[in-house]
This record gives C-alpha cells, structure tokens and sequence, in this order.
C-alpha cells in the first residue's frame, strides 16, 4: 500500500468515531526506554506524507513530527522504562507504554488501532493490525511521534554515557554498540534482561569482560 493509500479506517472503526492509532518504538534495543504514542488525526486536516517512522528518512520525520503535532486532533507520547522492560518483558512493557500513550488523550478515542497482533489490558474497542504503521495513517503518525522522541532521547543520552554510540545506533546491537560493551561494560540505561547485556553484567562482576557470541 502507497502511503496515499494509508486507511483512516479499517473493518472495525466506523466514520464518525473518534478513531486512534497507537504504535511503539524501541522493542529491540539494548538500551533506553520502550515509548509509544497515541494519535487521533482530524479528518478535516488530512497529513500527507505519513508512513512508517523506518521507511522516512530523519529530516522527514522530524518535518512530519511538528505537522502532526499541530494538526491532529489529540495526541500523546508515554513510555515504559528501562527498570519495567527488566521487570516485565519488553513485550509486556511496550503495551504498557501503548496502554499509557492512549490512556494520556486529552481527547479520548471511541476506537483504537495498535500496531501489531496484540493488544494492551484495557477497556477501549480496539483492534490489533500487524503492519498497521504501513496500512493506518493514525498508526503511522504515531510510529513517527515515538520515534523522533525515542531517537533524541537517546542523542541526550550519547552525552550523559559517552563511548557507547547511543547517538548513532540509538541503543540497537549493531556492531559498535556490542564492541563498546564488551569494553566498558554495561551503564544504568542498559537493558540487564537482554542477553548480550546479561553477558557482559555477569562477566563484569567475575572480574573480566569476556567476548560473548556476536
């Protein structure tokens, strides 16, 4: 699907609801908070250019970022924290984020859409929709909301913990990143119940950082 051809809505919402998209951004880094936003576009002022936050390039999203801002009719951003990932799964926490970013509305939607195939514990009409950031134009504008406020997080971060890269690799396990913690060790923004961290907390507190499988 273009992304002219993006749905306001699929079977499901009907026209005339107040219909969200929710999506999350930050499943599969090592380090860094999961955060999710929520959108409810005005079908009276369409946005073009939305699309899946991976498939734009950064000036684009940071351009789409402030448009919807502006023009949406309600929208939120929520995370679910480094600690809360450990604790739950990051499953778990990333549909808590979802749940918080909905929850957070100051105009609360009659339906929701959510990115994926699962939905979070709530009470709203909601359907799940893998895909749904490519297929639903709410989904879209909220994978790009997450995503420009996880990624320049993660830039404040590459100055509070130097020599990890966050700046460029936004905390995913991309070769320099996993060189770096083999070198310096886990720091507090790590997520600990990752493999690769886990590996390098557990060899760090026996006294060496040994290599752990690439």
């Amino acid at each position: 699907m273009s992304r002219a051809q993006l749905a306001l809505f699929l079977p499901g919402a009907v026209p005339g609801q107040r219909v969200a998209g929710t999506d999350e951004v930050g499943r599969g880094p090592l380090a860094g908070d999961v955060f999710a936003a929520a959108v409810i576009l005005d079908p009276a002022r369409p946005i073009k250019g939305l699309a899946d936050s991976k498939q734009l390039s950064e000036a684009r999203r940071e351009a789409l970022f402030d448009i919807i801002r502006r023009e949406a009719l309600s929208w939120a951003v929520a995370r679910a924290s480094v600690a809360e990932i450990d604790s739950l799964n990051i499953l778990h926490a990333s549909l808590l984020a979802m749940n918080r970013a909905v929850t957070a509305l100051a105009v609360q939607p009659d339906f929701v859409y959510v990115d994926g195939n699962r939905l979070p514990r709530w009470s709203y009409a909601a359907q799940a929709v893998v895909k749904g950031d490519g297929r639903i134009a709410a989904v879209a504008a909220a994978s790009i909301l997450a995503k420009v406020t996880r990624d320049r997080e993660m830039c404040e971060l590459d100055h509070c913990y130097p020599g990890y890269g966050f700046a460029a690799h936004k905390g995913y396990p991309t070769p320099t990143h996993l060189q770096a913690l083999r070198q310096l060790g886990p720091c507090p923004v790590h997520r600990r119940s990752f493999r690769p961290v886990a590996l390098c907390q557990s060899s760090d507190e026996a006294g060496t950082l040994a290599p752990f499988p690439q």
